[in-house]
Order: C-alpha cells, then structure tokens, then sequence
C-alpha cells in the first residue's frame, strides 16, 4: 500500500492522496491470495476477486443480512443495480463461502466514494477488512484519485488506523423523494431566493 495523506473534506471520513507519491503499478486482485487465522481454523486460504460478475447476488444479501444492521433489508433487483454502477467491487471468498465486499463510485481521478464495506463476523479479527478496505484503495480504477470518501456509524476507530480522517463540518444529504414533488421543492426555493424563471 502506497503511503497516503489524509486531509480534511466534504464527507464524514476522507483519505486523500498526497500529490508527491507516486502511483503503483496495476494492481493485480482477481485470485489473489490471504492467509488468515481465525475461529474457523488456521492458515486458510481466502481469495480476493474484482470482477463484478462473479458476485452470488443471494450470498451478497445473506452476508448483509448476517453481518450488518445497515443492509439487512436490501433487495436483490436493487443490489443488482448497485454492482452494476460501481467500479470496482470488490469480493472475499472462502471457496464457495462469499466472506467479505465493498463497492466504490469514483470520476477516476478526482473524488470516489466506498460504499458496503463487510467482512463476516466469523472472520473479522484476522486483517481481513483492512485488506479489503486497502484492496479497493491501491484498485487501478481508484488509486489515482485525490479523495476518496466513506460514512460509517460505528466504526471510526477502524478507518483512522487505515488512514481515513473524520471531518462532519460540511457532510450534506439529499434523500430522494417521488418525482411528483421536485417541481413543487425547485418552485419553492426559487420563490425563496428570487430566481424567478431561471431557464434551466
């Protein structure tokens, strides 16, 4: 993992590369391998994979249903939709046992988000989510990119020691809402600011 500098952003955690490191080569992740000890056993080999079509969309449901409080109820058509806009993703096998995920969104160069990040409770304690979380960092579609973003609830302590820094000053949220109710919300904040017919 190359050395990273973090500084102060938009989101509530931010891990920023520093302007003089240089860049690694290709990260090369499908099959590679982890050596890891846990409750399960010693020394098992657990493979990383960044290729999205090899993600079992019920195994994906099953781990968050398992493993977290945040995407229990997540639908398969919508995680479907969600692997299919993020680059890269990232999966953790314990063949055929899928054990771990994470997602990014990025422009490629500028800014990216990583999103689901979940090992299962079976395995943690091991590095397995530092790995993960780092896998998706050094990724080719991510690690040139200046910040790269992430929320999370619960687990501070963990992203400051992968080198992630807190920052809530500016974090701000839209929820969606029906279709029907944007030209009311756009027509109510023109009026507020005096925008008139904006033309846009």
């Amino acid at each position: 993992m190359v050395k990273q500098n973090v500084q102060n952003s938009e989101a509530g955690f931010v891990f920023s590369k520093s302007p003089q490191t240089p860049d690694p080569p290709e990260a090369k992740i499908q099959n590679s391998k982890f050596k890891v000890q846990n409750s399960r056993g010693d020394c098992r080999t657990v493979r990383f994979c960044d290729q999205r079509s090899q993600v079992d969309l019920y195994q994906l449901q099953n781990l968050f249903q398992t493993a977290t409080f945040w995407a229990r109820d997540r639908q398969l058509e919508d995680l479907e939709i969600a692997i299919a806009n993020s680059d890269p993703v990232i999966s953790v096998w314990h063949d055929p046992e899928l054990i771990g995920f994470a997602r990014a969104t990025s422009d490629g160069i500028y800014r990216a988000t990583i999103w689901d990040v979940v090992i299962h409770p079976d395995y943690r304690g091991a590095g397995l989510g530092r790995k993960l979380v780092q896998t998706v960092l050094s990724h080719p579609k991510l690690y040139r990119v200046e910040r790269v973003y992430l929320m999370t609830t619960q687990q501070q302590t963990f992203y400051e020691k992968i080198g992630f820094e807190t920052n809530s000053t500016t974090t701000m949220v839209l929820h969606n809402r029906p279709m029907d109710l944007i030209p009311i919300m756009i027509s109510a904040v023109e009026r507020e600011e005096g925008i008139g017919d904006s033309g846009w």
